[in-house]
């Protein structure tokens, strides 16, 4: 018997199309008919697919070169991989008694706080196969162990419902450092959980991750520059709708975006914004609230920052994976989804299904060789890669759905074992 395995990662594509190479070709190829600089190729053997790999139609976005000459700029100190993600929230020493309410249905008692290594353990692979030389992820809630708890500016501290307060233990900045050992980690503090510990939480979570050697962008409005250990500098910039630096001033955006354009090329731009959970999974071109509370317009967002100067747009916030959509070469994810979410959360379908979205950036931040790795959770937080690629399905549809002329296109990797 043959042994199937199907793959959890896609190639993020051009509004283009999947079709073969010329008759004999040995490749599957994803073309864009628009963008005839670009194309994408996965290696296969039309010879051995049988025994070899084979390709499968899903959700991808890949600014194209061929993964011959990708493979070989990853050599080049002019090409930086970079690797992000959606929400990490290991776990809460705030309020743990969601524990309780969780072993009622899932008919065992989970542990309140499990380590914070063992719950990103399962990415390490998955980055280190990607060749990650920065990590990125957005930090949702605070970090520290103060028995004191959190001032009298934090969250969730008089007589109300619905509010989730959320701070990981110290151990986690360490965790966070060890997602890609080799390379440089960077995490958003631009979210609704940075203050869940109150102002003197949110400067404890910077210190504790300073001294864990974890970079942080998001805590103001000036690019955080991240340098490789080959020497090559990406700048990252991270925005939320819960304060400075806010994503709803658009007029503010650009200023920022622009003046951290002029002076680091390759710039990520991090957004997080938009409703929240199963009825947030559209993009749309509008100001989204969720109880009440303006959220931001993402799609407003995102296009002023890549005409300010972006090569590469990441949000998250919504709790659910979003369309990917390419504009003016530049690659703009919607939301990646929970990729951590360790805790009180609801993880049924879909927001159990994040992702990984990995790219090249040359020299001038041209972006190329994006790849997209599916996850998905099991409550009450526990990540693996999903081998049925979910949420590149997933993004897939909705690319086609909410950008019909913009939107990226997937294309699943699946190999064939054989026994």
């Amino acid at each position: 018997m043959t042994d199937w395995t199907i793959a959890y990662k896609a190639m993020v594509c051009p509004e283009g199309r999947l079709d073969f190479l010329t008759p004999g070709a040995r490749q599957w190829e994803c073309t864009s008919q628009k963008r005839t600089g670009f194309r994408s190729v996965v290696p296969t053997s039309l010879a051995r697919r049988l025994a070899g790999c084979l390709a499968v139609l899903a959700w991808c976005a890949v600014p194209a070169t061929p993964l011959g000459a990708q493979e070989a700029a990853r050599g080049d100190s002019a090409a930086v991989r970079v690797c992000m993600g959606g929400d990490v929230s290991l776990g809460t020493n705030l309020d743990t008694t969601w524990v309780d309410r969780a072993a009622k249905w899932m008919r065992h008692r989970p542990q309140a706080l499990p380590a914070p290594s063992r719950l990103l353990a399962p990415l390490v692979p998955m980055l280190n196969g990607a060749g990650a030389d920065l990590v990125m992820v957005n930090l949702e809630g605070a970090i520290g162990d103060s028995a004191a708890g959190a001032d009298t500016t934090a969250k969730c501290t008089g007589a109300v419902s619905r509010c989730y307060a959320l701070r990981m233990p110290a151990s986690a900045a360490s965790a966070l450092r060890h997602l890609r050992d080799s390379g440089e980690v960077v995490a958003n503090v631009a979210n609704n959980h940075s203050r869940d510990a109150g102002q003197t939480g949110l400067t404890r979570t910077l210190d504790a991750l300073e001294q864990a050697g974890v970079h942080v962008t998001g805590a103001d409005t000036i690019a955080t520059p991240v340098v490789t250990s080959r020497g090559d500098t990406v700048a990252f910039l991270g925005f939320g709708s819960s304060g400075e630096p806010d994503a709803r001033n658009l007029a503010a955006v650009r200023r920022h975006v622009s003046r951290a354009a002029a002076r680091y090329p390759r710039l990520v731009v991090t957004m997080h914004l938009g409703a929240e959970g199963r009825r947030a999974q559209r993009t749309r071109d509008t100001m989204e609230t969720y109880f009440d509370e303006r959220r931001g317009n993402p799609v407003a967002f995102a296009h002023a920052a890549v005409d300010a100067g972006a090569t590469l747009v990441v949000g998250h916030g919504p709790h659910v994976v979003r369309a990917i959509e390419w504009r003016h070469g530049a690659l703009i994810a919607y939301s990646l989804g929970n990729l951590v979410t360790y805790g009180p959360f609801a993880l049924d379908n879909p927001l159990d299904r994040g992702a990984l979205l990995c790219a090249t950036m040359d020299r001038g931040g041209t972006v190329s060789a994006v790849r997209l790795i599916s996850t998905r959770q099991r409550a009450p937080g526990l990540v693996r890669a999903d081998p049925r690629a979910r949420a590149a399905v997933l993004a897939d549809s909705l690319s086609k759905l909410d950008f019909p002329k913009t939107g990226a296109r997937l294309v699943v990797e699946a190999t064939v074992h054989e026994p």
